[in-house]
């Protein structure tokens, strides 16, 4: 078995682990970078909106928003921290380093444009595409910076700690640490041990438990599943925000409208062009998404219709080819002409409110295992999740990680609690697993979640979500004891652990709040 020693060791190259991973490394650090797939196929890659860039001298206007949007349950502390760094790790790493070509005003400022749940014109945005500009130039700048070293087709198997993995038995009597993880290279098929001092997890979401997100493929929870199976704690698992606005038309690829229309004036109504969503929230069509997708959702159950409208006649066509040119191209793509007619639209899975436990500083319970980005769970989101503060929170959380890190890894004193053992030989069986009882099984975990455990909940939905779960964990674990390991049979394993996870937290929390709503059997 192939051993790779480093001293940061990062699961997932989205823009938390690839932030991450610039910080560490020009301290000095060595840097291992994984991902399943290209720099790209991230989920940051495919955020549209935008990014908060608050320079309000009244700091207290933005921390209302994301509490509010929270329902009351975020954590002040990690709002605090995100309202106070969050404008210097834009302005250092975005605006004068990697001078990601936002979009200007006429006179030069940065535009700034508005999203559901806020009260100001905060955001920076470029076009409709906020994502994959930040991501296509922090990719460059990570693969010119020495130290890190960028491995993809890469697919996180488990996480190595003293309690299981030591050659030396004697070692499971140590307090719970992680020193790596086993991992797939699916280009050779062979399972490599990567040895680190610290072990950080920006795995992403877990959207793709359910059977309509808007996530990137393979995006199950993966790293809180392997946080799980080593014993860190799990917070908040039963928020999970579904995104109000997702393209809906029969035959076409469905993918996310950015809440940045309804921002510049779009609307949402039903198939009668009736403003629905207005007599439920003060706010309208730009009411915090929690309330958005459960008043669709809704309408839908009342009404029958397959779809809503996103209205956009408000809006000139020529600002609407100009402000959003992807989205207006995709839909053209998919029969919809959005300068003449509206966007028929849908909810689906986009984002997890919780995740592994961590503080403001990335640290788990586990001792040198850190969570950052979706992955983690600060509190920050509470119950839902205020919209562009995701891409905000990476890079807040990868610096703030990072440089507690270095100081700890730097710190003379402190290099005894760093014992790397030689982690124990991985066995793989030689029996393939069956790809079509994999694709049934996932489909099977999908369209579980989305009946049972989707956007509103009953104490009888989800009893039925967790028999239906269990007794699918037993045979996926029965035949991923007999099979080598392949990406999709890794993706399975943790897609049916995380959906349990969620329906659980879900079922012990007979409260509604924000993005978990719980309905009384037969009022569902």
């Amino acid at each position: 078995m192939k051993i790779v020693h480093t001293d940061c060791l990062v699961l997932g190259a989205g823009l938390a682990g690839s932030a991450y991973a610039l910080h560490a490394a020009r301290a000095g650090l060595t840097v291992e970078l994984l991902s399943l797939g290209e720099p790209l196929q991230a989920n940051s890659d495919w955020a549209q909106g935008g990014i908060i860039y608050d320079t309000d001298p009244d700091p207290e206007k933005l921390t209302r928003d994301i509490i509010d949007a929270s329902d009351g349950m975020a954590n002040p502390a990690a709002v605090e921290q995100l309202v106070r760094e969050g404008p210097a790790a834009v302005k250092e790493l975005l605006l004068e380093e990697l001078d990601v070509e936002f979009d200007r005003a006429p006179a030069g400022q940065l535009d700034l444009t508005r999203e559901g749940g806020h009260s100001e014109r905060r955001i920076i945005h470029v076009k409709d595409a906020t994502g994959h500009a930040i991501m296509a130039s922090i990719v460059q700048r990570v693969d010119a910076t020495k130290n890190i070293t960028r491995r993809t087709g890469f697919a996180a198997i488990d996480l190595l700690t003293l309690s299981h993995n030591s050659s030396d038995v004697r070692e499971r009597y140590e307090p719970l640490t992680c020193f790596g993880c086993y991992a797939l290279d699916t280009a050779t098929g062979e399972v490599v041990a990567f040895v680190a001092k610290k072990t950080i997890l920006a795995t992403g979401g877990l959207g793709g438990i359910f059977l309509h997100t808007t996530n990137q493929p393979g995006s199950v929870g993966h790293g809180v599943a392997m946080a799980f199976r080593v014993g860190a704690r799990l917070i908040d698992l039963e928020y999970v925000q579904f995104h109000p606005t997702i393209f809906s038309q029969a035959g076409a690829q469905p993918f996310l409208i950015t809440e940045a229309l309804r921002g510049e004036g779009a609307v949402l109504v039903d198939a009668k062009g009736q403003r629905f969503v207005d007599a439920v929230h003060p706010l309208g069509s730009l009411a915090p998404r929690d309330v958005v997708s459960r008043a669709i959702k809704q309408h839908l159950a009342t009404t029958g219709d397959a779809c809503v409208f996103l209205d956009l006649s408000a809006l000139k066509a020529d600002f609407i080819r100009e402000r959003f040119p992807a989205i207006y191209e995709r839909c053209l793509v998919g029969g919809v002409d959005i300068t003449k007619e509206p966007i028929p639209v849908v909810p689906a899975a986009h984002f997890s409110c919780g995740g592994v436990h961590s503080d403001l500083r990335g640290r788990t319970n586990v001792r040198h295992l850190n969570a950052i980005g979706e992955t983690a769970c600060t509190g920050l989101h509470g119950a839902n999740r205020l919209a562009s503060t995701s891409l905000l929170e990476c890079l807040v959380a990868a610096k703030a990680t990072a440089r507690a890190d270095v100081a700890e890894l730097k710190a003379e004193a402190s290099q005894a609690a760093f014992h790397l053992p030689t982690p124990r030989e991985w066995t793989s069986p030689q029996k393939n697993a069956d790809p079509m009882l994999v694709r049934q099984d996932l489909q099977q975990v999908r369209t579980t979640m989305w009946n049972y455990a989707g956007i509103i909940r009953s104490p009888q939905r989800l009893a039925r979500a967790r028999r239906i779960l269990l007794e699918l964990r037993e045979d996926i674990q029965a035949f991923y004891r007999d099979c080598r390991p392949t990406r999709e049979l890794i993706e399975l394993r943790n897609a049916v652990q995380t959906a349990l996870l969620v329906v659980h937290a879900a079922a012990l929390n007979p409260v509604s709040k924000g993005s978990h709503y719980v309905a009384s059997d037969g009022q569902a």
